[in-house]
């Protein structure tokens, strides 16, 4: 059994995530080998709200280059997670604007 500190990476902090966290819509990076459920109640016991549904989205690692040699950046798996109406929202978030 994973923790919750485990499955829930870090915050994706853009201007598009940003906007979306006045729907309460926010968007974080997990683990690869998370699932919905597991991504919802790791947000749940990490920030203490109630979440409604998860859209994840595997992200494909993109070519680098570094003069005639090339390689690829990791793939990773990315979470947008809505809340419900009556959940507070994310303090993490507020402060960023």
């Amino acid at each position: 059994m994973k923790y919750a500190q485990d499955i829930i990476l870090r915050p994706i902090v853009t201007e598009e995530s940003m906007l979306n966290t006045a729907d309460k819509k926010y968007t974080f990076a997990v683990a690869k080998d998370a699932n919905k459920y597991q991504i919802a109640d790791a947000v749940e016991a990490i920030f203490g709200v109630k979440v409604e549904k998860v859209n994840t989205i595997n992200v494909r690692g993109h070519l680098r280059r570094y003069g005639r040699f090339e390689g690829y950046k990791p793939s990773w798996k990315k979470a947008i997670v809505t809340l419900t109406d009556d959940s507070k929202t994310i303090e993490f978030f507020d402060g960023m604007f």
